[in-house]
Formats: structure tokens, sequence, C-alpha cells
């Protein structure tokens, strides 16, 4: 008799605990649309957000520190392993952290039922555990060149409590300042990561390709001055500086952001979505950052543009093309983004550029917004529909992560 042939299952179980990206990128993109979809309620259909926290200020806070700071955990979490060579933090330490960061949203959505400083305790804890672990992990193997980059969100931990500290005490400047400092940490992170990752998968795929990786150009007067001008506008802003200040140093940041990302070529790379979408969402920072400076140095637009320039556009293009990316790279899949992903990165393009047309006054402000936040919903929503099952099952490989 022939031997039966023997067919092996591609493994079922759950992973969702597996590995950090898988929980937080789950979480960014719910968050996305849950917390836009409360704001527009709150903004056009008269809803009462449960908060004693103002309407704008809320709205803020929930998209820096709900969605964007799961997506930067999901990515920094899972980064560190390869960076350090450890394995990936996964299964009751994991649901420890993410608990927090639960948490931390519940109390936001109730903060009017409950005591302020429990709000602030509670919203604080999630990043404060994100930087101990990473400095801790960082630290115990040896990878000090990456410490900077848990020095950013121990800065960005710090903004948040200078915000609660702001609603706590009356001082809404306070509370204003740290969410504009907020924005430029978020942005330093972008220019550090995004200045790290992007050159590096452009030369990547010149590689594969056989062509000269010498075509993406790097140039060390640019990225110091990127990067250090960037990071300067976060202490600036906490300390009040004038405006016209601001506006030199954001004119000087967009210049060195916009040379940077010119000098890596990515129209080289414009067949493969993967690549050309960080390109395009790294472009939105020196955009948004000379906008501040028209808005700040000449009061040529309204200080709305520059900051969707740096959410809708950088922010959440960014964070759209990292997912996409980190969730397929981690999971020992083909790296090729699935087709139908595509129209994420449109729709997210086009609640950028709707979101900065209407600030522009070039689209009436209802439609305006509602279009941004119909097109921002289904990019997320998109992505959701397409990695939730690359995010619950384990690797089809076996491997661990």
């Amino acid at each position: 008799m022939q031997p039966e042939s023997i067919t092996v299952a591609t493994p079922t179980r759950f992973a969702l605990w597996a590995c950090p990206f898988r929980p937080f990128f789950l979480a960014t993109g719910v968050y996305a649309v849950v917390a836009l979809g409360g704001w527009l309620a709150a903004l056009f259909c008269g809803w009462l957000l449960p908060t004693t926290i103002a309407p704008m200020q809320w709205h803020s806070h929930e998209m820096l520190y709900g969605m964007v700071a799961a997506a930067i955990a999901g990515f920094l979490l899972t980064a560190m392993s390869n960076w350090t060579g450890t394995a990936p933090l996964s299964g009751r330490a994991l649901q420890g952290l993410f608990a927090l960061w639960l948490i931390g949203r519940l109390a936001m959505w109730t903060a009017s039922w409950l005591p302020g400083w429990v709000v602030a305790v509670a919203d604080l804890a999630f990043l404060l555990g994100v930087a101990v672990y990473a400095g801790r992990v960082i630290i115990a193997a040896g990878n000090y060149r990456n410490l900077p980059l848990v020095a950013v969100v121990s800065v960005l931990w710090l903004a948040n409590l200078l915000f609660h500290a702001g609603i706590l005490s009356g001082d809404p400047e306070l509370a204003r300042r740290a969410q504009m400092a907020t924005i430029f940490v978020i942005v330093l992170l972008i220019v550090i990561i995004g200045g790290r990752i992007t050159p590096a998968f452009t030369r990547n795929w010149l590689l594969r390709r056989q062509a000269d990786p010498k075509r993406v150009r790097t140039y060390a007067l640019i990225e110091v001055t990127a990067i250090s001008a960037t990071a300067l506008l976060v202490l600036m802003v906490l300390a009040g500086a004038p405006e016209a200040l601001l506006a030199g140093t954001s004119l000087v940041a967009g210049v060195a952001n916009a040379a940077r990302v010119i000098g890596w070529s990515g129209w080289v790379a414009a067949r493969d979505p993967l690549v050309w979408i960080l390109h395009v969402g790294y472009a939105w920072i020196p955009i948004g950052l000379l906008l501040m400076a028209a808005a700040t140095g000449f009061s040529l637009v309204a200080d709305t543009v520059w900051l969707h320039a740096l959410g809708p556009g950088a922010m959440g293009v960014m964070i759209v093309g990292v997912m996409t990316r980190v969730a397929i790279g981690h999971t020992g899949r083909e790296l090729a983004l699935p087709k139908p992903a595509l129209a994420a990165y449109l729709l997210i393009l086009l609640a950028a550029l709707v979101r900065l047309a209407t600030g522009l006054g070039v689209m009436p402000y209802q439609p305006g917004v509602l279009l941004t936040g119909a097109a921002w919903a289904g990019a997320f929503m998109v992505f959701l529909a397409v990695y939730l099952p690359i995010l619950l099952r384990p690797r089809p490989d076996g491997r661990p992560g």
C-alpha cells in the first residue's frame, strides 16, 4: 500500500497577543474610527461628549494620545525586538500594557463622572509603561543608540502630564501649549523613525531589483538640521516662545525636511505602494512646517491649516503606511501590499487633501469636514477589513511573533 499523503494545515490558533503590533495596530484602526465618530457627532449632531474637557481639546487629545499613541507603541515595541535581539513583549505582559491603554481611553470617555485626578492617572499610565519597559529592554541589551527614542516617548508623556495639569488647575493656556507640544513630539518621532526607515526601505527595494541604491541620498548637515530644528520646536512651544521665533524655526525645519525627502528620491520606487506611501507621508511634514511658518510669521493661513497638514497628513498617512508594511513584514508574508489595501492609501490621502483644502477655504467647512471624516474612517475600515485576519492569526511560517 502507498502511504497516505500528509497535509499540513495552516495554523488557526489565536495570535493577537504574540507581538505588540498586533493588538496596538488593531486598536489604532478601531479607535481612529470611534474617536473621530464621537467628535463629528458632537460637532454636527449636538451630542454631548461625556467629559468636562472642552470638546476641541478632547478631540485633539484622543486622536494624539488614543489613536497615535497606540500606533507608536505597536511600532516601537515591535521594532525593539529587532534592535536588541530580544523576544517581543507578549502574552499576559502585553495584555497588561494594552489594558493600561484601554483604561485611559475609558477614563477620557467618562471624564464627567470621575474626579479629574483619576482621569489623569488613568490616562498617564500607558505611555509611562511604554517608556519604562522600552528603556529597561534597550539598556539591558546595551542598545544605547535607540535610547533617544525612549526619551522622546518620555517627553510625550510629560506633555500629556502638563495637559492634565492645565485642565486640573484651570489653566487653558498650559493645556493648549501642552497639546501643541505633543504634535511636535509626534512629528519629531516621525522625523527620527521615518528618517531611518524610509531611505533604508527604498535602498533595499532598489537592491532587490539590482538597481543603484546610491540614488537614495542623505546628507549629514541636512539630517542634523532637520532633527534639531524639529526638536527645538517642541521646547519652544512648551516655553511659549514668541511667534516670530516659532515661524523662523518652523521655516528652517520645513526646508531641511523638504531637502531630506527630496534626497531620498521616492519616485524611483513609484511601482511599490509600500515604499512610496512612506515618502508621501513624510512629505506632509515639510508641508505642515512651512504652512506653520506662513501662519505664525505672516498670518497668510489659519493655524488649522498646518495643524491638519501635520495631523491627517503626516500622522495619518505615515501611520497607515507603516502599519500596512509592518503587519506584513513581521508575519512572514511576501512584502507586497494586498491589492484591496491600496484603497486605504487613496482614502487617507483624500482625507488629508480635503482637510487641507477646507482649512484654506477652498471647500465649505461642513461638507469638507464630513468628507474628510468619511475618507478617514474609510481608510481605517479598509485597513481593518484587510488586516484583521493577519493580526489575529499566527505567522504562516510557524515562527513566533
